[in-house]
């Protein structure tokens, strides 16, 4: 097994429905260990930068606006496999398509609010880790 990092998102919506203590518990309980946490609010500016790879993509704006109408956690996550077994905890995009237990499965309502964003490669979460906790290198 490899051992890496990868970045998670407790979107606006999965912040405002109080399940951040529960989205967190379920990558504890898979043995994905927290090696940073903020809870903040996104600016414009950063949201646009954040999600620059979309800025060519028709829901981009929309995505942009959603992510700064309330408050996020981000977690930085590290473990065996770290990218995937995050990505098989979420969930598939759609929540009516993801698999039962999952976090979109539970908390998640369309494929635009849909509870969390987890980096999608190995190469992705570095460059993500790294535009929130520059200090985890």
């Amino acid at each position: 097994m490899s051992k890496e990092r990868t970045l998670s998102i407790i979107k606006p919506d999965g912040v405002s429905k109080n399940a951040i203590g529960d989205i967190l518990a379920r990558f504890e309980k898979a043995r994905l260990k927290i090696v940073g946490l903020k809870m903040l609010n996104l600016s414009e500016a950063q949201a646009r930068e954040f999600y620059a790879v979309h800025k060519e993509r028709p829901f981009y704006n929309d995505l942009v606006k959603y992510m700064t109408s309330g408050t996020v956690v981000v977690s930085a996550l590290e473990g065996d496999n770290a990218v995937i077994k995050n990505r098989e905890i979420m969930g598939a995009t759609d929540p009516k398509k993801a698999a039962a237990g999952t976090i979109r499965h539970d908390w998640a309502e369309s494929i635009d609010a849909n509870a969390v964003h987890g980096s999608d490669s190995i190469e992705n979460a570095k460059i993500e880790i790294k535009f929130f906790f520059p200090e985890l290198g």
